[in-house]
């Protein structure tokens, strides 16, 4: 189940997924643009609102630096580390840095459980019956509505890939039909716009001209 916050939610096995949350970036980055500093508190609830209305088992993160987690208020870092205490909290990344131990729960480079694959970053090629669910691209996708272009963070899938937008409303996007994630989809893509309360499914063809794929 898709959450227009972002976030998935996997209800047979209650486990719910975030990607690229980046909680200290968050605030670095609102206090480089002079933007209110509580921007990573507001993430933090976000996510603390979500443990609380889906009651996960399991909440697996796909992306996030253990170092980004140390540099959080001592606050900040008790707030999350007191979900994990709720629902295991499971961190996916591609690189584990010598301070992962400070992650509250498992750390691992991918997670594998029941037909699902999670990893930070898509792998180019999957397995037969692999079902891959990733992050990383923070993906995003345009289209027109009312006269006006409206471009909005966005789910991208197929049958066999999830790709997940940022949870961290920060984080730069990358648009749909970039190299990077259009060749993860040979056989077409589907986009889920995020909205306020609910999600705008449409091809990729709906989304107007097709830029050129080298």
């Amino acid at each position: 189940m898709l959450d227009p916050t972002g976030a998935a939610f996997w209800s047979k096995k209650r486990v719910l997924i975030v990607a690229d949350p980046h909680f200290e970036k968050q605030q670095g980055l609102a206090l480089r643009a002079g933007l209110a500093a509580q921007d990573t508190k507001a993430l933090i609830e976000r996510l603390n609102r979500l443990v609380r209305l889906y009651r996960p088992s399991r909440v697996i993160v796909l992306g996030q630096s253990p170092q980004e987690f140390m540099r959080l208020a001592k606050d900040d870092r008790a707030r999350i580390e007191a979900m994990a205490r709720e629902a295991q909290f499971i961190w996916v990344a591609d690189n584990h840095e010598p301070a992962a131990h400070a992650l509250p729960g498992q750390c691992a480079t991918l997670h594998r459980e029941g037909p699902f694959t999670f990893r930070h970053q898509a792998c180019a090629q999957l397995a037969p019956r692999e079902i891959e669910i990733s992050g990383n691209f923070s993906p995003k996708a345009s289209i027109d509505a009312r006269g006006r272009r409206v471009s909005r963070p966005c789910f991208v899938a197929d049958a066999q890939r999830l790709i997940l937008p940022a949870f961290g409303s920060l984080t730069g996007n990358m648009d749909v039909r970039e190299p990077s994630i259009f060749r993860l989809f040979p056989r077409g893509l589907r986009v889920f716009l995020l909205g306020q309360e609910q999600l705008f499914s449409f091809a990729l063809e709906q989304l107007g001209r097709m830029a050129e794929v080298a």
